[in-house]
């Protein structure tokens, strides 16, 4: 694996663990969630990341085997470019539901390459 590759997969499963870390502290509550413009903006950027990683490993390998890998690009884009249409119900969905999977998937990748 390309070692330009293995560091943006290191720096997707950094910005996961920083989303979860969020949650140490306090439960993963979708209201505290939504009432909290701090938390909520920390994860966006996390998102951001996540989304720019990917679109970095994709530019390097376009069949590189990350699911959904353009929709995550796709996030990256919407959060900076259509920032004012940004769903707390869709964020809320995509840490609950899809991170998770995509944190499995890492990890599997970032052992394979070591």
């Amino acid at each position: 694996m390309d070692e330009k590759v293995l560091k943006w997969l290191y720096d997707i499963q950094e910005a996961i663990k920083e989303i979860d870390s969020f949650f140490v502290k306090q439960p993963k509550d979708f209201n505290e969630y939504k009432s909290n413009i701090l938390l909520k903006r920390a994860i966006e950027r996390d998102l951001e990341i996540v989304g720019e990683a990917i679109s970095r490993i994709l530019k390097v390998d376009p069949d590189f085997p990350i699911e959904n890998a353009k929709r995550i690009v796709g996030l990256r884009n919407q959060i900076i470019h259509a920032y004012d249409n940004i769903s707390d119900e869709n964020i809320w969905a995509i840490i609950s539901k899809h991170i998770p999977l995509l944190q499995e998937e890492i990890n599997i990748l970032i052992q394979k390459a070591e």
